[in-house]
């Protein structure tokens, strides 16, 4: 008879944002006249970039034409694609990312989720509490995390880092010592991101201790401080403890295109053996490519029109961020995020739990923001709301909120 694999029922309830999902729609349902205003999971709505839309058609013309046509995807990505990356992603930076050490993929999502199956079981994992469920989730998925203690609402294998108002939101590397640490910077949920300063504290710890930093840079695009490193390979030894993912959903709108990549440098080892080569066997054998019309897109990023484009585009959601944080701040909410990152996380009212302040927004202000106890129990009594609705919905969701 077969088995299953039993690490899945560890899994408390379903994926947020589909338990989110759920509940909105009964509510909708239940509610049909009721105008709802979704400033909940973090899907872009303003329509692909004219420079992109562009190149999307001149591929799809190739793909249409024998002597141009274009099967399977090389292994690590087109040539095209992995060199604008490497120069406009990180020469232009000072990083010393080569292009034969990115991998093209169809997101961050994906990687972040299959990163760890190049680790060993026995590797300790460390995230951050509050976290993007992603990391966690599957490390529970592959049974590296222990038994899970519903009294306490963690996993006994687990290094939770606590993000809290206390300090800052800036995690501190922890005295027990993990072997493969998450970072997402800038933030989700929270938007609140660290200094080049405070990251290379970081990199330091994970070289002395030998530990391997998995770096989420998916908002990189939204910072606006100077002192915010757009890469973890902005600091010293980063080659030697770091790996990191990128995505173009945030950046540019291809949440329904898909494409992402990972950075994995050839200077990452373990024992002798290359991470990097560990990646690349990983990719080759369960990947078959980011479709040839999507990277000729994602190089379509890096064109002066592209990049000028997704600038403004950028920007767009950059002012309902502050909109958000306006409107909640003159209201007495305390507020964070909005400033280096798409997302405004806040404190819940007259100490309502994360659910209960959810339940309220919906049915008093049509409005879907998430809990922020569906990202760890250190997000308890927080809220995550995002920027990247229309500018007249968040108009609109900011007036209904100072009504209720």
């Amino acid at each position: 008879m077969f088995t299953i694999n039993e690490n899945y029922l560890k899994l408390p309830g379903s994926y947020l944002f589909s338990t989110i999902g759920k509940k909105v729609a009964e509510y909708q349902a239940a509610n049909p006249e009721k105008p709802i205003i979704r400033l909940g999971i973090g899907d872009v709505t303003q329509p692909l970039a004219p420079a992109i839309v562009e190149a999307l058609h001149k591929a799809v013309d190739e793909m249409g034409k024998a002597e141009s046509f274009h099967g399977y995807a090389p292994d690590l990505g087109y040539d095209f694609l992995r060199h604008a990356i490497a120069e406009n992603d990180y020469k232009a930076r000072g990083c010393d990312i080569s292009e034969d050490e990115i991998f093209v993929s169809d997101g961050a999502k994906s990687d972040s989720g299959n990163i760890q199956e190049i680790f060993g079981m026995d590797n300790r994992v460390a995230v951050c509490d509050p976290v993007y469920p992603v990391y966690l989730d599957s490390n529970v998925m592959a049974g590296r995390t222990g038994v899970y203690r519903e009294d306490k609402g963690c996993f006994d294998g687990v290094i939770y880092i606590p993000c809290t108002e206390e300090n800052h939101f800036v995690p501190e590397p922890p005295k027990e010592v993990p072997d493969l640490i998450y970072l997402c910077f800038p933030n989700n949920p929270t938007g609140t991101t660290i200094t080049k300063e405070q990251l290379q504290v970081w990199v330091d710890y994970a070289n002395k201790n030998g530990s391997v930093i998995i770096y989420d840079a998916a908002y990189e695009a939204y910072i606006t401080e100077e002192h915010v490193p757009h890469s973890i390979y902005e600091c010293e030894g980063a080659r030697t403890c770091a790996i990191e993912i990128r995505s173009f959903s945030k950046n540019a709108g291809f949440t329904g295109v898909r494409l992402g990549f990972t950075v994995v440098p050839k200077d990452l080892k373990c024992n002798g053996t290359s991470v990097r080569d560990l990646w690349a066997r990983r990719h080759g054998t369960k990947f078959n490519g980011a479709p040839y019309i999507v990277q000729r897109a994602g190089e379509a990023v890096y064109s002066e029109e592209g990049k000028k484009q997704l600038k403004e585009q950028v920007a767009y959601y950059q002012r309902n961020a502050r909109v958000i944080y306006d409107a909640l701040k003159d209201l007495g909410y305390t507020v964070y995020g909005g400033v280096n990152a798409p997302y405004i996380w806040l404190k819940t009212p007259d100490h309502m739990g994360s659910w209960e302040f959810f339940d309220y927004l919906l049915d008093k202000g049509n409005i879907v923001g998430t809990p922020g106890c569906g990202f760890g129990n250190c997000g308890e009594g927080y809220f995550r709301l995002t920027a990247f609705g229309s500018y007249e919905n968040t108009l609109e969701a900011m007036e209904r909120i100072k009504k209720l």
